[in-house]
């Protein structure tokens, strides 16, 4: 499957956590004390990286754009990442998966460079897309232990914007077929086993999904049941996820939520953990959004715990057991 390739090394404008703790079969969280620090970050540019970048050789490639880092500032230590050190970490690739406009879909890669484990991780972005800074933050680190990310558009270049009224929400969901994304999930897939996996039978495929991309982990995976290319999930706070596609997931699930969230309602969830495999864990006084998009150090604290309990399960269904 042909992809068009812009290289250049990217550094987040979080800092990557080295901690982690094992996933447990604890199902509420208490909430954190305050006592985490927030972080500051500047972005000056870095030197050019590009030249890293290998493309596969079945893929076409081109350099779109340079590649800017930043520098990551952690308040709490005092402490900075230095810039070339952060860049070597973790490669970042524009991609156009796909042949024609019809059937091509956009695509972010992040992959790690020192320590790239051969392990791919598909990640479906909530409603303010691939290009969101919260979103490719995340997925910068997981890709910083080990894995290769992949993060595609979901929304053909017209995600939801912040800016807009909450009452044209459904009418902007209803422009989202769900056939279409369903398609590019799928060729998103293909391109990933092709790239990645075909001449490494015992490497792995996950996947991670946010809000909107939560509900379209759980109907991937169950259309996922009969092929299974996925082998493990991680769903945070799904919204819209379809309780009645639980018994048809074979992949093992780990559903993160909290118990404040209207939008992924904590019932839907421990239906859903029913599934073989399956767990859920709940986060007690958290809302929507909170372990990606953290709005007190409450939040924050939980979110780095989510973080951890994610990095387990990836660990030992896609690695571990492999």
């Amino acid at each position: 499957m042909a992809a068009v390739a812009a290289a250049g090394a990217v550094c987040p404008s979080i800092p990557c956590s080295s901690g982690g703790a094992a996933c447990c079969s604890l199902h509420v969280v208490a909430p954190a004390p305050s006592t985490r620090s927030t972080r500051s970050l500047s972005s000056p540019p870095c030197r050019d990286r590009s030249a890293a970048f290998v493309a596969h050789p079945r893929s076409r490639s081109r350099r779109l754009r340079e590649p800017r880092c930043s520098q990551a500032e952690m308040a709490s230590s005092g402490t900075t990442v230095d810039d070339d050190e952060a860049c070597e970490l973790v490669r970042g690739t524009d991609l156009v998966i796909g042949q024609g406009d019809d059937e091509s879909v956009r695509a972010y890669l992040l992959e790690a460079v020192k320590n790239n484990n051969g392990t791919c991780v598909l990640l479906l972005s909530d409603i303010f897309g691939f290009e969101d800074s919260a979103t490719r933050d995340f997925a910068y680190r997981v890709a910083c232990h080990g894995y290769n990310v992949l993060v595609p558009d979901l929304f053909r270049g017209d995600p939801w914007k912040k800016s807009l009224p909450m009452d044209g929400l459904e009418a902007w969901l209803g422009t989202q077929a769900p056939e279409r994304v369903a398609g590019d999930i799928e060729t998103c897939r293909k391109w990933l086993v092709e790239e990645f996996l075909a001449a490494a039978e015992s490497k792995k495929l996950g996947v991670v999904g946010f809000c909107y991309g939560g509900g379209r982990l759980v109907e991937t995976l169950a259309r996922d049941a009969d092929s299974c290319f996925f082998s493990a999930g991680v769903c945070f706070y799904g919204s819209r996820m379809d309780a009645s596609l639980g018994p048809r997931i074979a992949a093992p699930v780990l559903f993160v939520c909290g118990d404040g969230d209207p939008l992924c309602p904590v019932e839907t969830v421990r239906e859903l953990e029913r599934g073989a495999g399956c767990r859920a864990v709940v986060y007690a006084g958290r809302g929507h959004g909170f372990a990606h998009r953290p709005e007190s150090l409450e939040d924050d604290a939980d979110a780095e715990d989510a973080f951890a309990r994610m990095k387990a399960w990836l660990h030992e269904h896609l690695l571990a057991a492999a």
